[in-house]
């Protein structure tokens, strides 16, 4: 079961368990990972479900899998969570020193928000804000989720404490869905709200505002990411083919 009550598939915790041994150094770049008949038997799982959780790390870059020798620890060769805002949201884990919630709960759809969900302006959806921490003593980000309450109930998003299952494994397993892709926007601006405050900055301080739709294979809208950057905390790099 992940956090907040929301059931996790084995498959994604065999991912999540590889993925924090490869981050403690158990699993190095460039080292072997156990077989496939291993990891059967350390999870307690059938094959196939063992296969999948090895497909998903290939595809999203973190191991390669060579026919006939096994799987292999790849070095990620580039930071996607610096480049991406709204990505780096849906893969971290929270913490309680890198993150403090501020508030969860039923709230008024902005007309921003609504027009992502495809709901009417006010219309009661579930937001979860946090701040995020450098450090964990500098105020670096903003990160509002704004979800659908049917999502929101089944993703174990109303939580008050930290998710330390990612955002993406817990909107997969509470929606039943594959997540299809994001759609951002990035907007320079002054803080607005209660950003200033939150943040420690002035209200003549540059941001950086994120706003990001996440769309399941059903081309339904399960969540918004709006999220808040100083501007003297963040820098956004990006490379393009030519």
């Amino acid at each position: 079961m992940a956090a907040g009550g929301a059931f996790v598939p084995k498959y994604v915790q065999i991912v999540e368990t590889l993925r924090r041994r490869i981050k403690d150094g158990t699993y190095p770049i460039g080292s072997r990972l156990p077989s496939e008949a291993d990891l059967v038997r350390e999870f307690g799982v059938s094959r196939p479900t063992v296969v999948r959780s090895l497909q998903e790390m290939a595809l999203l870059g973190e191991i390669e899998r060579e026919h006939g020798r096994g799987s292999f620890v790849r070095a990620v060769a580039e930071n996607r969570e610096e480049r991406r805002p709204a990505l780096a949201v849906l893969d971290r884990q929270e913490t309680d020193d890198s993150v403090k919630v501020v508030q969860v709960g039923p709230e008024a759809a902005p007309a921003r928000v609504a027009a992502r969900l495809g709901v009417v302006e006010g219309a009661r959806v579930h937001l979860r804000r946090s701040v995020g921490f450098f450090d964990a003593q500098i105020p670096s980000e903003v990160v509002s989720l704004w979800a659908p309450l049917d999502v929101a109930r089944s993703a174990g998003l109303e939580q008050a404490g930290p998710l330390t299952v990612p955002l993406r494994r817990l909107l997969t397993a509470g929606t039943g869905e594959r997540l299809a892709r994001v759609v951002e926007t990035l907007t320079a601006r002054h803080p607005v709200g209660p950003e200033t405050e939150l943040l420690g900055i002035a209200a003549d301080e540059p941001v950086l505002g994120v706003l990001a739709s996440v769309v399941d294979a059903t081309d339904r809208v399960v969540l918004v990411v709006e999220v808040v950057l100083p501007g003297s905390l963040h820098d956004l790099e990006d490379t393009y083919l030519l």
